[in-house]
């Protein structure tokens, strides 16, 4: 567990109904269109060897952030993303996305990923910034999305 001031992040080891209710609460502030998931899709996340469910939290124990670290090796090598960073509007600017990020960063680096990719939206101002000053850079590449018709 990694630790700044009054803020820990920890690797969600397993899921309970305070680990459901925060999720419930910070994946509407990321995203207007996905449902939070609920347990068994975030025992699916905590028990794929694929990924890793960081959460944040303050003082309180309260659950103010989290971020999902996916690590996987393809023929190149061992490639890792980082995916769905959200702060809770409420603890913002208290440095909990860079705490997320940089266990995030260390975690990928043990599993011997090289690189570490992430997308942002634009209009992620902040997020956009933060991922900046911690030595991401905006690479030219297409993204494409395929959307099942089902």
């Amino acid at each position: 567990m990694a630790g700044t001031g009054d803020l820990t992040v920890e690797e969600a080891s397993r899921v309970d109904d305070g680990l459901v209710a925060a999720l419930a609460a910070l994946v509407p502030q990321l995203s207007r269109s996905a449902p939070a998931p609920g347990a068994a899709e975030l025992d699916a996340i905590v028990q794929s060897p694929a990924t890793t469910l960081l959460v944040a939290r303050d003082g309180e124990g309260r659950v103010v952030g989290s971020l999902t670290l996916a690590v996987f090796r393809i023929p190149t090598g061992v490639r890792a993303w980082i995916e769905d960073v959200v702060v809770d509007g409420a603890a913002r600017g208290r440095g909990v996305g860079a705490a997320l990020v940089t266990a995030a960063l260390e975690r990928a680096e043990a599993a011997g990923a090289r690189t570490v990719d992430l997308t942002s939206r634009p209009d992620r101002e902040a997020a956009n910034r933060l991922y900046v000053r911690m030595g991401f850079a905006a690479r030219s590449t297409n993204v494409y999305r395929y959307t099942s018709p089902g």
